[in-house]
């Protein structure tokens, strides 16, 4: 994932938290912002309860991957990707349609984040 299209600052991450729109289902928690910027910007937080950073970059990975191929038209938006403790355990297809699902919810209810 490039770095341009990705949350890195404390007080990016801050600012989302602050007045996100918050969707959810049983395996992610997906917190969104509008911004000023053209591009979209991704960001992931896992917690320590899911396991060591060898599960937990794991999991980060895949997750950068899933956003990297499937989401390249929307812009304007910053968003927060939650994992929950028990998605170290999904293979790829199945972490895949649980994110997309979630995802899915997310811009269906807020159309303005797309971009066609």
């Amino acid at each position: 994932m490039q770095k341009k299209i990705r949350l890195r600052d404390n007080r990016d991450f801050k600012s989302v938290y602050k007045k996100p729109f918050a969707f959810y289902n049983k395996d992610f928690t997906i917190l969104i912002k509008k911004n000023n910027k053209y591009s979209p910007r991704f960001g992931f937080s896992i917690s320590k309860k899911v396991g060591k950073a060898v599960i937990r970059n794991k999991l980060k990975r895949r997750l950068k991957e899933i956003v990297r191929i499937n989401y390249s038209n929307i812009n304007n938006v910053d968003v927060v990707i939650i994992p929950k403790n028990h998605t170290k355990d999904f293979d790829f297809s199945k972490l895949k349609r649980s994110f997309d699902d979630c995802f899915g919810k997310a811009f269906k209810k807020k159309k303005v984040f797309y971009v066609k």
